[in-house]
């Protein structure tokens, strides 16, 4: 989540307003009444990010059609965790930039 809020807070120094959100369990997420869910996910935010320090799978219905997810699709990767984290991506400078991608889309 750091990662993510620190790529959040770059963006609101340019004015732009993020809103970080976890969802640790997709359940929960569903569970709640569709006027909750919206309040979390606004359906008239498009530049939605996801980060998934995993598959991505299934992140695309979160998201959105505009949206993209950032997460790793393959397997059996070799090295120290901040080198794989590197290498994939998990970098404050590229969630800011798939962000702002999306923002100048949007």
């Amino acid at each position: 989540m750091s990662l993510i809020v620190a790529a959040a807070e770059r963006l609101q120094a340019e004015g732009v307003a993020v809103r970080c959100v976890s969802m640790p369990s997709w359940e929960l997420f569903e569970a709640l009444p569709e006027a909750e869910r919206n309040l979390v996910l606004p359906p008239a935010v498009g530049a939605r990010l996801a980060v998934e320090l995993g598959v991505p799978q299934g992140w695309d219905r979160y998201v959105g059609a505009h949206g993209d997810v950032l997460g790793i699709d393959h397997f059996g990767a070799s090295a120290p965790a901040d080198v794989l984290l590197r290498e994939f991506g998990f970098t404050v400078e590229n969630v800011y930039a798939r962000a702002k991608a999306l923002i100048v889309k949007a």
